[in-house]
């Protein structure tokens, strides 16, 4: 060992007899970077193999966590993609012991927002696993966006140039190759930096995921992903569909009727007044969608009579106000209790003139009662049977997930003897009910036989949800083959398929003018989409949430949406800006399973794994604009 301790010696020794000066210098050089043993001393974090990763997270977590606090909350969404393409870097460099090691000192930093996520990673211990997982092929194959302040990136960069040999290459390296950074300069253009962090922290956002955060790489919003477009959003028409003219004729025709023998009393408005303030368009306002372009059936008298029902609805109903100042009560609620399920109840839906409950069950049978004990009868019925307040419909092979009814209205009380009344209420009551199954169809019920009429088979996995249009004709339906499909009652082929979440769609809703659909998705995904049916192309995108969509819902006045994850937040979006606009924090423990607006848009109404319904005061003034919390 001595001896080949003294051959560097020798050997300069001998470069510098032959004058061999460039590589006697090259030479001294590297020598200084070997032990007394001969072996080289390793001065950069490339050369230590498995450990770089571990080391290099280290460094960049340590100085985020005691940078400056007005920058600490945008560096830390950093953390989480850096996390997770070290560990499958160095799974796929071969260092399989050196990876779990770094997985398991750090998952519980991401356990909290990214649970779900580190359950798919940790199955992975092979450079093969990379490949066959799911959700690791979707972290290779798209970048991560984060949005950063133009300051707070050039700090991120200058501390990774200065310490290059530590980790900061490493660091760095991956940043350019797995996460697109979008220097939004949003602070500088709008109130600045400081004003930015203070409406944060107001708003309990601080280290919150963004709402242009996430595996898909856009501007909030928008679904156009050319980083030149920062802030181009289309144009949405939100206002009600327009009504047909011949329809608009018979609607005012009725209602003048109405008002001749049932005139308003003091104070009250009549029914043809309510009618032309329900239908005034604005020059300002939203624009209309274009009726010609989403075609419908022929109006009928049942479509004059459900017209009409809302008219009487919208001008009679109790107005659930927000903040009613202490006089008169702030809302009501109305619950029922199904006793003896069993566990095996996965869905309920209510009709929407309020007379027909329906449940779907793990054992394949569809359920529906009679809220007013009136006997369900039908013309197939044999003579002499005892009528009953319920039916069971039977047909799907699977769990059914999902139940939706078409379109009704709740009928006024009236007196007892008034045939108008009881004539509108046969015709203003639902027709037909949609239910979706495990068994991968939809079908379609009469509810006037109690008979299934139609199947529809396009989904090739289970359907988790369905949705009647608010119109009617139309409905939605989604699955866990990742795809949503737009129907029409008569065809039994869809006329829409709307692909892009890399995930099942698990909840569906529609605008309530009908020109567009919303989609939700769980795992890997985390996505709220907003689709055209004219086009069937992708208009709004949203991200935000940490946990698997479970549930959405759109505003009456078309501008706002809900969505609620299995973490138990709900957050609330402007349709117009795509931007978030409320995180409202109440379901501590699991997951928000329904939610759903009063007429007012204003309330928001959410049930979730916790137990509870939470009634959200979600109405936007001069006083309430500035809060981005809801109270419940």
């Amino acid at each position: 060992m001595a001896q080949k301790t003294n051959l560097v010696p020798q050997v300069l020794e001998y470069l510098n007899k032959k004058g061999y000066n460039k590589t006697e210098a090259m030479l001294r050089k590297e020598s200084l970077n070997v032990d007394a043993h001969g072996q080289p001393i390793l001065t950069r974090i490339e050369d230590t193999g498995g450990r770089k990763w571990g080391q290099s997270f280290r460094l960049i977590k340590g100085w985020i966590e005691h940078s400056l606090e007005i920058y600490r909350p945008e560096l830390v969404r950093l953390l989480w993609p850096i996390f997770v393409h070290a560990f499958l870097d160095c799974i796929i460099d071969c260092y399989t012991t050196d990876a779990l090691a770094f997985f398991r000192e750090y998952k519980g930093d991401f356990e909290a927002e990214q649970g779900q996520e580190l359950r798919e990673l940790e199955k992975i211990s092979l450079p093969e696993h990379v490949q066959d997982n799911e959700l690791a092929t979707l972290y290779r194959q798209k970048k991560y966006r984060v949005s950063l302040s133009p300051m707070a990136f050039a700090v991120l960069i200058e501390f990774l140039e200065a310490r290059d040999n530590e980790g900061g290459k490493v660091i760095l390296n991956l940043i350019n190759a797995h996460v697109d950074v979008a220097t939004l300069n949003r602070a500088a253009t709008a109130r600045g930096l400081q004003k930015l962090m203070e409406e944060k922290e107001k708003s309990g956002r601080m280290g919150e995921l963004g709402e242009d955060e996430g595996i898909q790489g856009h501007q909030a919003g928008s679904t156009n992903t050319d980083v030149n477009a920062v802030g181009t959003l289309s144009k949405l028409s939100l206002a009600p569909m327009p009504m047909e003219p011949d329809l608009m004729e018979d609607v005012k025709a009725d209602l003048s009727h109405e008002d001749s023998v049932h005139p308003p009393i003091n104070g009250q408005s009549t029914l043809v007044d309510q009618f032309e303030e329900n239908i005034k368009q604005e020059p300002a306002d939203d624009a209309a969608p274009n009726r010609d372009q989403i075609p419908f059936p022929p109006s009928t008298a049942r479509d004059v009579a459900m017209e009409v029902q809302k008219v009487k609805e919208n001008r009679d109903r109790f107005r659930i106000e927000g903040r009613t100042g202490g006089i008169g009560p702030g809302l009501s609620v109305t619950m029922f209790t199904f006793h003896n399920t069993f566990d095996s109840v996965n869905c309920i839906e209510f009709s929407g003139d309020n007379t027909l409950a329906a449940i779907g069950t793990a054992e394949s049978y569809i359920r529906v009662w009679s809220l007013d004990n009136r006997p369900l009868v039908s013309p197939q019925d044999p003579p002499g049977s005892q009528p009953s307040s319920s039916r069971r419909l039977i047909g799907h092979s699977g769990p059914v997930y999902a139940l939706s009814f078409s379109p009704s209205a709740a009928i006024p009380e009236q007196s007892s003897n008034d045939d108008t009344t009881a004539s509108a209420a046969t015709d203003s009551q639902p027709r037909y009910m949609l239910s979706c199954s495990a068994d991968g169809t939809v079908r379609l019920w009469s509810l006037d036989t109690w008979t299934n009429l139609v199947v529809y088979r396009s989904h090739n996995s289970p359907v988790w949800d369905v949705r009647f249009c608010p119109h009617g004709h139309y409905f939605l339906s989604c699955s866990a083959d990742r795809t949503a499909r737009l129907w029409s009652t008569p065809q039994i082929a869809p006329l829409r398929i709307f692909v892009g979440h890399d995930s099942d769609v698990e909840t569906i809703a529609w605008h309530p003018n009908g020109a567009y659909v919303f989609t939700g998705s769980g795992v890997g995904d985390k996505t709220v989409r907003v689709w055209s049916i004219v086009n069937g192309n992708q208009v709004r995108i949203f991200t935000g949430h940490t946990g698997n969509i479970t549930a959405i819902s759109c505003a009456p006045n078309g501008h706002l949406f809900a969505s609620g994850d299995d973490k138990g937040e709900i957050m609330l979006w402007d349709l117009r800006t795509g931007r978030r606009t409320k995180t409202l924090k109440g379901h501590h423990k699991g997951g928000v399973w329904s939610l759903d607006w009063s007429v007012e848009s204003s309330v928001l109404v959410s049930g979730g794994a916790d137990k509870t319904v939470r009634v959200w005061d979600v109405q936007q003034n001069k006083e309430s604009q500035n809060k981005s919390n809801g109270d419940s």
